[in-house]
């Protein structure tokens, strides 16, 4: 009996060893195929020329703004314009009551006439007076001078004050000074108003084409300049800009620099700057915040879609490359970002295959196998389209 049990004992775990052996599956080496390369979809990089970009708060600033004021005092008769349509030079926007400007330039001319009549006689005399010789004494001589001089001056007086009569009854008739777009009225017909006074009638504005000031930091253009003297970032002949609207949407314009910083702001460490965009549509006002995307200069790096990196715990940036079938990780060493791509300086070379796709569970030394992908500018991976006849 007792070896009978021994021998059940033996085959109960002969047993359930070759079950459980099922169960998990052959050993290794007993020639079963393992799972294969794993498909991955990889970018062939190239050195290319990168933008040099810095992203800055801007604000719009018109190109002329002038407050409309009058320059004699009266009531107004009459507003002139449209508010909100656009004037040239010279066009009318205020009428002033001009019924006391033109008196007194009817006066002021009676004044001349009366000067000028003086004078005629007092040259008459001077004349008659040189025509006679000896006859006349020195001190008739001299009395006619002094007249003549006297109304010479009188006459000049006149013709001031008539002058000045005319450019006030001139000035009851309030032009543009500038071509632009006029504001609403701030007086209505009737409304006495006084000359130079503190409050505008209007305000006209020019805005097209708009500035846009931005200020950069002056230690952060120290150091753009101490990399274009390394020779690591190449300048643009001039500096050129893009808008973001304060709603995200992109600015069709490119901006000009038409005015560089010239000094450091004492009390933000800042240098400013002003842009010139085209303005014909009148979509971007004065006043406005903006989004300022300057390019500053270019640089020689590898451009890497985002999605292919990742930061390790120490803070590195790495990606895998497919390299004779296998996957490799790398580190890279970058430069910011441009768009949707890292700006990598050092890790890569011209030819590398970045992978793209496929990076689930991923390790270094896997085997792949590769298909050629792109990214579009939403981030999105998409097979590669064969060129036709391929």
């Amino acid at each position: 009996m007792k070896h009978f049990r021994h021998a059940v004992a033996i085959c109960s775990a002969i047993f359930l060893g070759t079950a459980l052996q099922a169960q998990m599956g052959p050993p290794m080496g007993m020639g079963v195929a393992s799972s294969g390369p794993t498909e991955v979809g990889v970018m062939t990089v190239a050195e290319t020329q990168v933008p040099y970009a810095v992203t800055l708060p801007g604000r719009a600033v018109a190109t002329e703004q002038t407050d409309i004021r009058p320059r004699v005092s009266g009531m107004i008769s009459e507003i002139a314009y449209v508010p909100g349509q656009a004037v040239a030079v010279g066009d009318l926007l205020f009428r002033i009551d001009a019924a006391s400007y033109e008196a007194a330039l009817a006066s002021a001319e009676a004044t001349l006439s009366s000067a000028q009549a003086a004078l005629a006689a007092a040259q008459r005399t001077v004349d008659r007076y040189d025509q006679l010789g000896d006859v006349v004494t020195s001190s008739d001589r001299d009395t006619a001078t002094t007249a003549l001089m006297q109304a010479t001056a009188t006459v000049k007086s006149a013709e001031a004050a008539l002058q000045t009569a005319q450019l006030n009854l001139d000035w009851t008739e309030v032009r543009s000074p500038i071509a632009g777009v006029v504001d609403l009225p701030q007086v209505s017909v009737g409304a006495l108003v006084t000359a130079n006074q503190t409050d505008a009638l209007t305000t006209v504005t020019q805005s097209d084409p708009i500035y846009v000031d931005v200020a950069e930091s002056a230690a952060r253009i120290a150091r753009v300049r101490d990399q274009i003297d390394s020779g690591s970032l190449t300048p643009d002949a001039g500096l050129t800009a893009t808008l973001a609207l304060e709603s995200g949407t992109a600015y069709d314009k490119i901006g000009q620099l038409v005015s560089p910083g010239l000094s450091v702001s004492t009390s933000t460490g800042a240098v400013d700057f002003r842009f010139e965009f085209d303005n014909s549509d009148h979509r971007i006002m004065p006043g406005q915040f903006l989004r300022v995307d300057i390019v500053i200069a270019h640089q020689t790096a590898f451009l890497v879609p985002q999605r292919a990196g990742t930061r390790q715990s120490d803070g590195s940036l790495t990606v895998f490359i497919a390299e004779n079938g296998i996957a490799k990780q790398v580190t890279l060493t970058t430069k910011g970002s441009y768009q949707n791509a890292w700006i990598v300086t050092s890790g890569l070379g011209d030819g590398d295959q970045v992978i793209l796709d496929g990076l689930t569970s991923l390790r270094d030394g896997a085997e792949v196998t590769t298909v050629p992908v792109t990214i579009d500018a939403a981030g999105v991976v998409q097979d590669v389209t064969p060129a036709a006849g391929n």
